[in-house]
C-alpha cells in the first residue's frame, strides 16, 4: 500500500507539483512564487513565537533561565514544561525567521492533511523528543552547552513528514535554485548526524543542537512510517474485542435459553444458585439496555 493510499493522505490543496518553503513552491506549468493560505494552527503557532521573540528583545537573558531545554543539573533535566517552552524561544532575528518559514510553508501543508489537533501533536510531541536527547546528553556532559532554543527540532520534523508523505515538493534552495524535498531531507540528515560525530563534547559547537535536529527528523519519519500500522493494528484490536464481545453475549444468551427451558419443564425450584444468579444478571441486564 502507498502512502497515497492511505487514509491519512490528502494531496495539499492550492499546490501544483511543487510546494512551498525556503521561497515558495513551483506549481505546473510556471516558476512563479506560490504562498499557501494560512491555516489556524500555524497562524496561533506563528503568533506566539513572534510575541514570545518580543519579550526575549525585551528581557534579554530573562526567560531562557526558566523555560529554555537545559541538562546544567538534575533539577532542570527534571522540569519537563521546558521540553515545549524551548521550542517557542530563539537565538536571534535570522533564527526566528527561517524557523518561521518552515512552520509557514510546511506547517499549512501537514495541518491540511493531520488536522489541527493531530498536527500540533506532531510538532509539538517532535519538537520535545529532540530536546529531550539534548537534555539527556547533556545531564551527562556530552555537549558543553547550557541551554538549548528553537524550534527547529519540530520544523524539521514536519520536514522529514512532507519528504515522506509529499513527496513531488520542491524546495527552493537559497531562494533559487529548486530541489526535491527528499532530497534536502537526507542531505540534512546526513549534515546533522556526522556534525554531532564531529562535534562530540566540543564545548561551544552547535552538537546539542543538531542532535535535537536529528531527534525531531527521526520523530517524524517513526510517526508518519508507523501511523498506517498503528492504525492498521488498532482495528484490528478493535475488532477482536467487538468478536469476543459477540461470542460472550451469544454464550450467555444460550445459557439463559436452556434454563427458561429447564424453569418451563421442571419449575423455577429446580434451579440451582448459580443459575439463578445467571437468570437475575440477564433480567437486569435487559431492564436496563
Amino acid at each position: 500500500m502507498g502512502f497515497q493510499d492511505r487514509n491519512y493522505y490528502h494531496k495539499p490543496q492550492g499546490f501544483g507539483s511543487g510546494g512551498g518553503f525556503g521561497g515558495g513552491g513551483m506549481p505546473q506549468g510556471g516558476m512563479g512564487i506560490f504562498l499557501p493560505r494560512i491555516t489556524p494552527m500555524v497562524k496561533y503557532l506563528l503568533i506566539i513565537n513572534i510575541a514570545v521573540f518580543f519579550l526575549q528583545s525585551v528581557r534579554p537573558g530573562g526567560l531562557e533561565g526558566w523555560f529554555a531545554a537545559s541538562g546544567r543539573t538534575y533539577m532542570e533535566a527534571l522540569q519537563v514544561w521546558r521540553l515545549v517552552t524551548f521550542q517557542f524561544l530563539h537565538g536571534g532575528t535570522s533564527h526566528l525567521v527561517f524557523n518561521m518559514l518552515g512552520l509557514y510553508f510546511l506547517g499549512t501543508i501537514l495541518e491540511r492533511s493531520f488536522g489541527s489537533k493531530k498536527f500540533l501533536y506532531f510538532y509539538l510531541i517532535s519538537g520535545a523528543v529532540g530536546g529531550g536527547l539534548f537534555v539527556v546528553a547533556n545531564t551527562f556532559g556530552v555537549f558543553g552547552v547550557s541551554y538549548l532554543v528553537g524550534a527547529s527540532g519540530g520544523i524539521l520534523a514536519l520536514l522529514m513528514a512532507c519528504a515522506i508523505l509529499f513527496p513531488h515538493i520542491k524546495v527552493l534552495l537559497f531562494f533559487i535554485v529548486p530541489v526535491n524535498i527528499r532530497v534536502i531531507a537526507a542531505a540534512l540528515a546526513l549534515i546533522y548526524f556526522f556534525s554531532v560525530l564531529r562535534d562530540y563534547n566540543a564545548f561551544g559547537s552547535n552538537a546539542g543542537g543538531n542532535l535535537c535536529h536529528l531527534g525531531g527528523m527521526a520523530t517524524g519519519f517513526v510517526w508518519v512510517m508507523g501511523r498506517g500500522h498503528l492504525t492498521s493494528l488498532w482495528r484490528k484490536h478493535q475488532t477482536g474485542a467487538y468478536q469476543r464481545k459477540l461470542e460472550q453475549v451469544e454464550k450467555t444468551q444460550f445459557e439463559v435459553d436452556r434454563i427458561l427451558a429447564k424453569v418451563h419443564q421442571q419449575g423455577l425450584q429446580s434451579l440451582s444458585r448459580k443459575e439463578k444468579q445467571i437468570l437475575q444478571k440477564a433480567t437486569e441486564h435487559q431492564k436496563k439496555h
